[in-house]
Parts: structure tokens; C-alpha cells; sequence
């Protein structure tokens, strides 16, 4: 009854319901709901701290800033999802409100398109080395549950690429990195409403700011050569991990490209399958097949293991033998 009524009396002003409508829609800072709201920002923020602590709002630190986005908890612990379900968005207020969001959008959109002038000759070098984007994603994809409600971690997420192609399948999908400049350009890459259950969240793949048993699937995509020690970065990736759950790794096999380091930061000049394996087993996953994407001069690897869980899961593993669908 308390819960209920503290829910009921967090919304019950017209600036407040404005805030939940417009977090309901993506995440945002207290920077720019003072821009959407037209209010000062001491205002905002006192409205913001009153739904936080209510529930329906959700909040997330990044760096020096702030974001908030509608509480994703179901009734019922939580009430924001019935809320937005009522809120009359073809009312004027609204309306409006969802302009100047639009505005907002595009002004990360133009953030994010000078971070992509800076660095895009570094990514596309890297890019002429490998097969192309399309056929990874296309066995990345074959890998993933056929089953309806699964959630996805992706972690060192970058332009949110993963999330992007991932977002049809998934329930929910997540994505991890401890660059503020990749974390604004992927808000810009999933800011349209069929990434609705996308989210992007500061943190270090070393110690990620989530609850145990809570994905069902986490991919690491070219990223883990970055990793000083990715047994330990595979080992804290199972955390979150539910039982049953699937692990992917993106990477490159063995190669000679030591330019890499010196011009792009990379710890490892790829993985060899043993090293992979060795890791699973060392993190409590079981190895499942490898596929390997051969290029020139780089070839791109997919290892993928299941974190052991009940009866009906062992029995898949034990009789999977290559295959890409796991429930």
C-alpha cells in the first residue's frame, strides 16, 4: 500500500509525468530534460530525485554526468511500465516534449558524426584487414537463442553496432564501455523507438556494474584484445551470466600485424583456440565450436561456451555438436 501510494504521489505533477514520458522514451541527462522542460535545473533535478527515489526512475552515473531512464521493473515491485502505458502522448504537452527530445537526438547525432570524422581512417585501416562486417555479424547472429524473452550483454559495446543488430531478437539488451565518447555515439546509433530496449551503460569489463544471473547471452566483439588479462575479463562476463547462459567472443586467430599495437593500442596479436578454451574452462564454461572467418591478413574467430546449469541445459550441451541453436 505505501509503495503504492509513494508511486501514485510522485507522479500526481505535470512536470514529474513529463520526465517519466520522456525517460520512458530513452535515457537522458539532467542537462538536457532542463532543455526539453524549459525549467531551471535545480527544479529538474528536485523532480528527479523525487522519482528516483519512488522507483520509477532509474539512475546511472557517467563520468561527471547523470543519466535517468524509466525504471524497467515489473508490477509488482515496480509501476513505471503501467504508468507509461497510460500516459496520453497525443496530448499537446507531450507532443511538444517529444520535439525538443528530437532535438536532442540530433544534437548527440552531430556529436557523435565528428567522434566518426576523427577517428574513421583508424577504423576503417582495421576494417581492410578482415572479412567484412556483414558475414561476422551473419555467424554471430547464427549463434544466438531461437526462443522469444532471452537478454543480451554486450560488453565494450562501442557504436552500439552489436546491440543495433541484436535488437530484434532480444527482450533486452545491454551494452557496457568505459569510453564517454562511444557511449555518446551509441545513444546516437539506437536513439530510434525500435531500439526501445537498448541501453548503454559506463563501465569497466573488469568490473562490471551488474547483478549476478542476469543475461542470457554476453558477446565480447573485437574487443578482448585490448584486455591485459582476458581470462580475468572472461571469469567477471560469467557473473552476470545466468545458468544456461551463452557466452561469444569476436576476435582474431594468431597474426603478425604488430603495427596493431603500436598504432591501435592492441594488448594481443590474436588467440589461438587452445588459449580460448583454456580461458572457458578456467571461467566454468563449456566450449562449444569455433568458426573461423579467414581474411587478408586477418581472420576473424567466433568462440562461443555455456555456463553449466540445470538438467535441461546439461542435456544440450552434451548434444551439441556445432549446432547454433541452444534452447
Amino acid at each position: 500500500m505505501d509503495a503504492l501510494l509513494q508511486n501514485l504521489k510522485a507522479v500526481a505533477e505535470d512536470t514529474r509525468l513529463r520526465i517519466l514520458a520522456l525517460c520512458g522514451q530513452t535515457e537522458l541527462s539532467v542537462s538536457e530534460l532542463t532543455s526539453i522542460l524549459n525549467q531551471s535545473q535545480p527544479r529538474v533535478s528536485r523532480h528527479l530525485k523525487l522519482l528516483v527515489e519512488a522507483g520509477l526512475l532509474d539512475r546511472f552515473r557517467e563520468g561527471q554526468w547523470a543519466f535517468y531512464r524509466a525504471s524497467e521493473k515489473d508490477l509488482p515491485n515496480g509501476f513505471a511500465p503501467a504508468l507509461l502505458a497510460l500516459i496520453p502522448f497525443d496530448d499537446p504537452v507531450f507532443e511538444r516534449d517529444r520535439a525538443r527530445l528530437e532535438m536532442v537526438r540530433q544534437e548527440r547525432a552531430s556529436k557523435a558524426e565528428a567522434f566518426f570524422k576523427e577517428n574513421a581512417a583508424e577504423w576503417d585501416g582495421i576494417r581492410r584487414l578482415h572479412v567484412d562486417d556483414a558475414s561476422v555479424e551473419e555467424a554471430l547472429l547464427e549463434l544466438l537463442p531461437d526462443r522469444p524473452g532471452w537478454e543480451h550483454l554486450d560488453i565494450g559495446t562501442g557504436t552500439g553496432r552489436i546491440l543495433k543488430i541484436i535488437s530484434p531478437k532480444a527482450k533486452r539488451a545491454v551494452g557496457i564501455d568505459l569510453s564517454l565518447e562511444m557511449l555518446t555515439v551509441a545513444r546516437s546509433t539506437l536513439a530510434g523507438p525500435e531500439f526501445a530496449n537498448c541501453r548503454v551503460r559506463h563501465g569497466d569489463m573488469q568490473q562490471l556494474p551488474l547483478d549476478d544471473d542476469s543475461f542470457d547471452v554476453v558477446t565480447f566483439h573485437l574487443v578482448l584484445h585490448y584486455a591485459e588479462r582476458p581470462e580475468l575479463v572472461l571469469s567477471e562476463a560469467t557473473r552476470p551470466l545466468r545458468p544456461g547462459g551463452k557466452v561469444i567472443v569476436v576476435d582474431f586467430a594468431p597474426h603478425d600485424e604488430s603495427h596493431l599495437r603500436t598504432e591501435h593500442a592492441h594488448r594481443w596479436l590474436g588467440f589461438t583456440d587452445n588459449e580460448m578454451h583454456n580461458w572457458f574452462a578456467h571461467a566454468g564454461l563449456v566450449p562449444e565450436d569455433t568458426i573461423h572467418l579467414a581474411g587478408n591478413p586477418l581472420t576473424v574467430s567466433i568462440w562461443s561456451a555455456i555456463k553449466p546449469g540445470n538438467d535441461h541445459v546439461s542435456a544440450n550441451i552434451a548434444n551439441a555438436e556445432g549446432t547454433s541453436s541452444w534452447f
